[in-house]
Protein backbone atom coordinates (compact mmCIF):
# COMPACT_ATOMS: atom_id res chain seq x y z
CA UNK A 1 0.00 0.00 0.00
CA UNK A 2 1.67 3.25 -1.06
CA UNK A 3 2.25 5.95 1.61
CA UNK A 4 -0.30 9.11 1.60
CA UNK A 5 2.35 12.04 0.46
CA UNK A 6 0.68 13.99 3.69
CA UNK A 7 0.20 11.55 6.37
CA UNK A 8 0.29 13.74 9.32
CA UNK A 9 -1.81 17.22 8.95
CA UNK A 10 -3.21 20.01 10.27
CA UNK A 11 -6.81 20.99 9.52
CA UNK A 12 -7.64 24.40 9.52
CA UNK A 13 -11.24 25.52 9.91
CA UNK A 14 -13.16 28.78 10.12
CA UNK A 15 -15.43 29.34 12.44
CA UNK A 16 -18.24 30.02 10.17
CA UNK A 17 -17.85 26.17 8.74
CA UNK A 18 -19.57 25.26 11.58
CA UNK A 19 -22.71 27.66 11.18
CA UNK A 20 -24.04 25.60 8.34
CA UNK A 21 -26.64 27.80 6.31
CA UNK A 22 -27.07 30.04 9.66
CA UNK A 23 -26.17 33.44 10.16
CA UNK A 24 -24.90 32.42 13.84
CA UNK A 25 -23.61 29.88 16.24
CA UNK A 26 -23.19 26.29 15.74
CA UNK A 27 -25.39 23.74 13.62
CA UNK A 28 -24.94 20.41 14.97
CA UNK A 29 -25.77 18.80 11.59
CA UNK A 30 -22.89 20.71 10.21
CA UNK A 31 -20.49 19.03 12.97
CA UNK A 32 -21.69 15.48 12.58
CA UNK A 33 -20.84 16.42 8.56
CA UNK A 34 -17.52 17.67 9.39
CA UNK A 35 -16.69 14.99 11.43
CA UNK A 36 -17.22 12.38 9.38
CA UNK A 37 -14.88 14.01 6.72
CA UNK A 38 -12.56 13.85 9.54
CA UNK A 39 -12.90 10.09 10.42
CA UNK A 40 -12.79 9.28 6.96
CA UNK A 41 -9.19 10.91 6.60
CA UNK A 42 -8.42 9.05 10.10
CA UNK A 43 -9.75 5.81 8.79
CA UNK A 44 -7.40 6.10 5.19
CA UNK A 45 -4.42 6.32 7.60
CA UNK A 46 -3.51 9.76 8.29
CA UNK A 47 -2.90 11.75 12.03
CA UNK A 48 -4.76 14.44 12.30
CA UNK A 49 -4.98 17.51 14.26
CA UNK A 50 -7.22 20.41 13.82
CA UNK A 51 -7.53 24.40 14.24
CA UNK A 52 -11.42 25.76 14.86
CA UNK A 53 -11.69 29.55 14.27
CA UNK A 54 -14.28 31.26 16.55
CA UNK A 55 -15.70 33.77 13.99
CA UNK A 56 -19.38 32.02 14.15
CA UNK A 57 -19.57 33.17 17.64
CA UNK A 58 -17.46 35.88 18.48
CA UNK A 59 -14.38 37.63 16.17
CA UNK A 60 -11.51 39.60 17.94
CA UNK A 61 -10.91 42.05 15.80
CA UNK A 62 -14.34 43.06 14.70
CA UNK A 63 -15.25 43.39 18.43
CA UNK A 64 -12.19 46.05 18.42
CA UNK A 65 -13.62 47.77 15.73
CA UNK A 66 -17.08 48.13 17.37
CA UNK A 67 -14.83 49.47 20.99
CA UNK A 68 -14.32 47.12 22.68
CA UNK A 69 -10.46 46.45 23.63
CA UNK A 70 -8.36 44.66 21.69
CA UNK A 71 -6.76 42.54 24.08
CA UNK A 72 -10.05 41.69 25.73
CA UNK A 73 -11.94 41.30 22.17
CA UNK A 74 -9.46 38.81 21.30
CA UNK A 75 -9.32 36.69 24.55
CA UNK A 76 -13.26 36.78 24.08
CA UNK A 77 -12.51 35.15 20.78
CA UNK A 78 -9.83 32.55 22.27
CA UNK A 79 -12.72 31.41 24.27
CA UNK A 80 -15.32 31.31 20.92
CA UNK A 81 -12.75 28.76 19.60
CA UNK A 82 -12.71 26.78 22.69
CA UNK A 83 -16.59 26.69 22.80
CA UNK A 84 -16.28 25.37 19.09
CA UNK A 85 -13.59 23.13 19.45
CA UNK A 86 -15.94 20.70 22.03
CA UNK A 87 -18.87 20.94 19.51
CA UNK A 88 -16.41 19.42 17.01
CA UNK A 89 -15.18 17.05 19.65
CA UNK A 90 -18.30 16.16 20.82
CA UNK A 91 -19.65 14.97 17.04
CA UNK A 92 -16.61 13.14 16.25
CA UNK A 93 -16.89 11.06 19.51
CA UNK A 94 -19.93 10.33 18.32
CA UNK A 95 -18.87 9.28 15.12
CA UNK A 96 -16.56 6.79 16.91
CA UNK A 97 -13.41 9.17 16.71
CA UNK A 98 -10.85 9.45 20.24
CA UNK A 99 -10.44 12.60 20.84
CA UNK A 100 -8.97 15.48 22.66
CA UNK A 101 -8.75 19.13 23.27
CA UNK A 102 -5.98 21.09 24.25
CA UNK A 103 -6.23 24.73 25.20
CA UNK A 104 -3.43 27.50 25.25
CA UNK A 105 -5.70 28.80 28.21
CA UNK A 106 -5.62 26.78 30.87
CA UNK A 107 -8.94 25.20 31.60
CA UNK A 108 -8.80 22.05 33.37
CA UNK A 109 -12.29 21.22 34.31
CA UNK A 110 -13.14 21.77 30.65
CA UNK A 111 -9.92 20.15 28.37
CA UNK A 112 -6.47 19.99 28.49
CA UNK A 113 -3.82 22.23 28.63
CA UNK A 114 -1.93 22.44 25.25
CA UNK A 115 1.53 20.32 26.03
CA UNK A 116 3.18 19.65 22.81
CA UNK A 117 4.93 16.28 23.65
CA UNK A 118 1.05 14.93 25.10
CA UNK A 119 -0.44 16.21 21.96
CA UNK A 120 2.52 14.20 19.83
CA UNK A 121 1.42 10.97 22.35
CA UNK A 122 -2.62 11.46 21.07
CA UNK A 123 -1.10 11.60 17.48
CA UNK A 124 0.74 8.74 17.60
CA UNK A 125 -2.44 6.81 19.38
CA UNK A 126 -4.77 7.39 16.34
CA UNK A 127 -6.48 10.41 18.46
CA UNK A 128 -7.29 13.63 16.91
CA UNK A 129 -6.38 16.71 18.53
CA UNK A 130 -8.09 19.95 18.40
CA UNK A 131 -5.94 22.77 19.50
CA UNK A 132 -7.85 25.85 21.00
CA UNK A 133 -7.50 29.05 22.33
CA UNK A 134 -4.96 30.39 19.78
CA UNK A 135 -1.60 31.24 21.08
CA UNK A 136 -2.98 31.77 23.69
CA UNK A 137 -2.07 35.61 23.30
CA UNK A 138 -3.86 38.43 22.11
CA UNK A 139 -2.96 40.24 18.50
CA UNK A 140 -2.45 36.69 16.80
CA UNK A 141 -4.94 35.32 14.63
CA UNK A 142 -6.22 31.57 14.70
CA UNK A 143 -4.22 31.30 10.79
CA UNK A 144 -1.47 31.97 13.00
CA UNK A 145 -2.04 29.86 15.60
CA UNK A 146 -2.42 26.72 12.92
CA UNK A 147 0.77 27.62 11.20
CA UNK A 148 2.60 27.33 14.98
CA UNK A 149 0.88 24.48 15.92
CA UNK A 150 1.54 22.67 12.50
CA UNK A 151 5.25 23.17 12.93
CA UNK A 152 5.21 22.04 16.63
CA UNK A 153 3.44 18.67 15.69
CA UNK A 154 5.77 18.47 12.44
CA UNK A 155 2.90 18.11 10.24
CA UNK A 156 3.54 17.06 6.39
CA UNK A 157 0.69 19.79 5.32
CA UNK A 158 -1.69 22.55 6.62
CA UNK A 159 -5.44 22.21 4.91
CA UNK A 160 -7.35 24.98 5.06
CA UNK A 161 -11.09 24.43 4.85
CA UNK A 162 -12.84 27.22 2.97
CA UNK A 163 -15.69 28.29 1.27
CA UNK A 164 -13.64 28.29 -2.34
CA UNK A 165 -11.66 25.72 -4.25
CA UNK A 166 -8.39 27.53 -3.33
CA UNK A 167 -6.89 30.80 -4.08
CA UNK A 168 -7.78 33.13 -6.62
CA UNK A 169 -6.44 36.04 -8.41
CA UNK A 170 -9.87 37.50 -7.66
CA UNK A 171 -12.81 37.03 -5.70
CA UNK A 172 -14.64 34.04 -7.43
CA UNK A 173 -17.95 34.95 -5.67
CA UNK A 174 -17.62 38.49 -7.65
CA UNK A 175 -15.26 38.16 -10.71
CA UNK A 176 -17.06 34.98 -12.48
CA UNK A 177 -13.99 34.79 -14.93
CA UNK A 178 -11.24 34.66 -11.78
CA UNK A 179 -8.41 32.29 -12.06
CA UNK A 180 -8.00 29.35 -9.72
CA UNK A 181 -4.18 28.80 -8.87
CA UNK A 182 -3.26 24.86 -9.10
CA UNK A 183 0.51 25.94 -7.06
CA UNK A 184 1.85 28.68 -5.87
CA UNK A 185 5.39 29.36 -3.75
CA UNK A 186 4.85 31.27 -0.55
CA UNK A 187 6.94 33.93 -1.71
CA UNK A 188 4.45 34.95 -4.48
CA UNK A 189 1.58 35.08 -2.19
CA UNK A 190 3.29 37.34 0.14
CA UNK A 191 4.47 39.49 -2.31
CA UNK A 192 0.90 39.57 -4.07
CA UNK A 193 -0.75 40.00 -0.81
CA UNK A 194 -2.71 36.88 -2.14
CA UNK A 195 -5.70 36.68 0.66
CA UNK A 196 -4.42 32.74 1.35
CA UNK A 197 -3.84 33.37 5.41
CA UNK A 198 -2.46 36.06 7.31
CA UNK A 199 1.09 36.79 6.61
CA UNK A 200 2.63 35.89 9.75
CA UNK A 201 1.21 32.43 9.17
CA UNK A 202 2.40 32.38 5.78
CA UNK A 203 5.78 33.12 6.75
CA UNK A 204 5.74 31.17 9.55
CA UNK A 205 4.49 27.71 7.17
CA UNK A 206 7.45 28.76 4.54
CA UNK A 207 10.62 28.71 7.09
CA UNK A 208 9.26 25.88 8.37
CA UNK A 209 8.46 24.30 5.01
CA UNK A 210 5.00 23.40 5.99
CA UNK A 211 2.87 23.15 2.71
CA UNK A 212 -0.36 24.71 2.89
CA UNK A 213 -2.74 23.64 0.62
CA UNK A 214 -6.82 25.43 0.38
CA UNK A 215 -9.37 23.47 -0.92
CA UNK A 216 -13.36 23.72 -0.19
CA UNK A 217 -14.49 22.00 2.80
CA UNK A 218 -17.84 22.38 2.10
CA UNK A 219 -18.58 19.74 -0.87
CA UNK A 220 -19.04 16.48 1.45
CA UNK A 221 -15.93 13.98 0.57
CA UNK A 222 -13.59 16.76 -0.16
CA UNK A 223 -11.57 16.41 2.42
CA UNK A 224 -10.82 12.51 1.42
CA UNK A 225 -10.53 13.28 -2.43
CA UNK A 226 -7.68 16.28 -2.07
CA UNK A 227 -5.93 13.63 0.33
CA UNK A 228 -6.40 11.24 -2.22
CA UNK A 229 -4.99 13.75 -4.75
CA UNK A 230 -8.24 13.51 -6.59
CA UNK A 231 -9.70 16.94 -5.34
CA UNK A 232 -9.37 20.52 -6.23
CA UNK A 233 -7.38 22.85 -4.26
CA UNK A 234 -4.22 25.36 -4.31
CA UNK A 235 -0.91 24.01 -3.04
CA UNK A 236 0.65 26.92 -1.45
CA UNK A 237 4.61 25.58 -0.99
CA UNK A 238 8.25 26.31 -1.05
CA UNK A 239 10.62 25.58 -4.32
CA UNK A 240 13.36 22.92 -4.17
CA UNK A 241 15.80 26.27 -4.41
CA UNK A 242 14.22 28.33 -2.09
CA UNK A 243 13.92 24.81 0.58
CA UNK A 244 17.86 24.99 -0.21
CA UNK A 245 18.40 28.55 0.39
CA UNK A 246 16.41 28.41 3.60
CA UNK A 247 18.46 25.34 5.12
CA UNK A 248 15.40 23.26 5.23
Amino acid sequence: MTSPRYKRILLKLSGEVLMGAGQFGIDPATCDRVAREIKAARDAGHELCIVVGGGNIFRGLAGAAKGFERASADYMGMLATIMNALALQNALERAGVDTRVQSAIPMASVCEPYIRRRAQRHLEKGRVVIFAAGVGSPFFTTDTGAALRAAEMNCDALFKGTSVDGVYDADPKKVPTAKRYERLTFGRVLADDLKVMDASAVALCRDNNVPIVVFNIRDEGNLAAVLDGRGVSTIVENTTEEAANAGL
